[in-house]
Formats: structure tokens, C-alpha cells, sequence
């Protein structure tokens, strides 16, 4: 991801990002789908309409509301999201690398509106440090991961079948086919395994539920996947992320 490294400079100071940002907000969006049906084949977070597309114009329609001037970012700019959900009291870092929201965990899109008027109070870390640990002797996420991909608070993204999965070009390594057990596109286990993770009372927007056409689609019809059918499966979804041909590679290595 060698994007990461870019744009550095606006990343540690917003106001180059966004000329005149004078505070920021930070939102959490649930994409817990709770107890309702997935597909066990997908990340739940990529089982519904882009997460871009849908918490961008949550985020336009609130400033919309609130008269708010300034720019609304998800996952689209170089915004270090967890450090700002921190600062503004959302969570703490869990083990994971994750933010954890307490009581309801990790399966949550962040958001944020940068804003160029000066706010009439400010939230505060649930904790002191960005680094705290909030776990205490919790490895909970760590034994879920199939690859020891988290280790010592850290994540290698080497060994995160999300990483693989989705972000990953080449050949998948011989190791990970064996460990995606017919999920070949992200991995929840870390955040499933969360103790926080709430898997009642939760809602979510429409939008994030899982599509009936995908809640149909087995193994065999995996295996089989057309690119006419990847494109009436996936239209609008974050999973053209990974392209036809990514798809087809981690289906074949999961049901291999």
C-alpha cells in the first residue's frame, strides 16, 4: 500500500489538507450486521452498497443540517482516522490495531468533517494515551487470526488475509489459501472475536445489508463466477476493489 506513504505533510496537519480547518468530527457508522443473514463468503463490511458512496452523503446531508462549512472524508483522503476518533473520545486502539468502540467493537466505518468554525465544546480520549492498552490480558483477536498476523499490538500486513485479499497484486502465498476456509474477500475474525463486539440491538443503514443476491450464491456458483455475473453481483460495492481478476485468484485459492 504503498499509497500510505504519500502526502504525509497532510496527514499530521489537517489544515493543508483542508485550508482553514478549525476543528474536527469524527463519526462511527455500524456495519455489524448482528443477527442478520451474511454471506459467509465476504467481509461484512463489503456485503452492501460502498461504504464511500453512502457515508459520504450521510456526512453531506448532516453538514447540510447543522449549516457546517468545510469537507467530509471516508477512507477517501490522507486522514488518520483512528487517531482522530480517539481524540474525540469515539474509542481506544484495541490489540488489534482497530479502534474499539466499548460495548459495541470494531465493525464500524469511520467519518470525518473537517470544519472551518471553531466548535463551542470538545470531546476528550476516553483514555490518555493513543497508545494505552486497553485490553489488559485480552488476546482474544490474536488467537482468532489464522496467520499470527497481530503480535505486540502491531499488525503485519504481510500475513492479513484482508490485506491479501484486497489490496495484494501478484499470486496469493501458498499458505493463505488454507487459511481463508471459503471466506476470499476481507476477514472479520479479529473483530468477530472482539468481547465488545454486540451482537444484539444493533442498526444499520439499509444500505450496509447484505444483498439478497449474494445471500444466494454458493460454492459451486463462487467457483464459477462470470465477469458478467461479478458485475451484476458487485455493482456499486466496495469489492471491485479487488477486480475480476483478484476475485477469481482468492476463490480459487479458498476452494481449492
Amino acid at each position: 500500500m504503498s499509497y500510505l506513504e504519500r502526502h504525509t505533510e497532510e496527514r499530521f496537519s489537517p489544515s493543508l489538507l483542508v485550508p482553514g480547518t478549525k476543528a474536527i468530527i469524527s463519526l462511527a457508522i455500524s456495519y455489524n450486521p448482528g443477527l442478520l443473514p451474511t454471506q459467509k463468503a465476504l467481509a461484512w463490511y463489503a456485503q452492501g452498497t460502498d461504504y464511500h458512496t453512502v457515508v459520504r452523503e450521510k456526512l453531506q446531508k448532516l453538514m447540510k443540517s447543522l449549516r457546517l462549512e468545510g469537507r467530509a472524508f471516508t477512507d477517501t483522503a490522507p486522514v488518520l482516522e483512528k487517531y482522530w476518533a480517539w481524540r474525540c473520545g469515539l474509542g481506544f486502539i484495541g490489540r488489534h490495531t482497530q479502534l474499539v468502540i466499548p460495548s459495541f467493537g470494531s465493525a464500524y466505518f469511520l467519518g470525518e468533517i473537517f470544519v472551518n468554525q471553531q466548535c463551542d465544546r470538545y470531546d476528550s480520549p476516553i483514555n490518555p494515551s493513543f497508545l494505552a492498552d486497553e485490553c489488559g490480558s485480552c488476546r482474544l483477536c490474536e488467537e482468532a487470526c489464522p496467520t499470527g498476523a497481530i503480535a505486540n499490538r502491531c499488525l503485519d500486513a504481510r500475513k492479513c488475509l484482508s490485506y491479501l485479499t484486497i489490496e495484494h497484486r501478484g499470486d496469493l502465498p501458498e499458505w493463505a489459501g488454507e487459511c481463508l476456509k471459503g471466506c476470499f474477500y476481507g476477514c472479520d475474525r479479529c473483530l468477530r472475536a472482539c468481547p465488545h463486539l454486540c451482537a444484539e440491538k444493533v442498526q444499520i443503514p439499509e444500505e450496509f445489508r447484505a444483498k439478497d443476491c449474494l445471500l444466494r450464491m454458493t460454492e459451486s456458483e463462487w467457483r464459477t463466477l462470470s465477469r458478467e455475473k461479478y458485475e451484476q453481483l458487485f455493482q456499486g460495492s466496495a469489492v471491485k476493489r479487488a477486480k475480476y481478476e483478484g476475485l477469481r485468484r482468492n476463490i480459487l485459492a479458498a476452494f481449492n
